[in-house]
């Protein structure tokens, strides 16, 4: 391989790594997506100097799907984390994890010093269905479904 092509390759495996050590490592949701944002740099990257390296522009037409992809993983993400703010005020990963489990058993080494009664104390209660009355007789239904004869002129059977 030449300088050229491993100096692609040195830079690209070092923004991958550090991206991935990032999203292991940090709990902010925000901060998790920032860093697939940085592991998907190391690979256009590496994708740009292999194709360099070989000649061809294979790597290059790669890199513009990949660029789009990362373009709607930042929307959708974005939207994951208003919405998920939203509902539980935290963009915390640990304690995102247990937004409906009121049942929840803490391992015996809690992400979360505070105690389990106070975590299910901190989410609101699921959202649940209105009653939606008595149920309608099969004449009401089919009343409803059959549509009314034409007025005026000839009833057409």
């Amino acid at each position: 391989m030449t300088g050229v092509a491993m100096q692609f390759v040195v830079v690209g495996a070092s923004l991958f790594a550090l991206g991935a050590i990032g999203f292991l490592v940090r709990r902010n949701l925000i901060i998790m997506f920032l860093c697939i944002e940085l592991m998907l740099a190391g690979a256009t990257l590496n994708l740009v100097g292999f194709s360099r390296y070989h000649g061809n522009l294979q790597g290059h037409s790669m890199v513009i799907f990949l660029l789009a992809t990362a373009a709607c993983e930042s929307a959708v993400a974005l939207a994951l984390v208003v919405a998920i703010y939203t509902k539980t005020k935290t963009l915390d990963a640990a304690r995102i994890s247990m937004l409906n489990e009121r049942d929840h058993v803490p391992s015996k080494f809690p992400l979360d010093p505070s105690p389990a009664e106070a975590r299910v104390a901190d989410y609101p209660e699921s959202p649940s269905l209105a009653p939606a009355g008595p149920e309608p007789s099969v004449g009401e239904v089919i009343k409803s479904v059959r549509p009314a004869a034409p007025t005026g002129g000839r009833n057409r059977v």
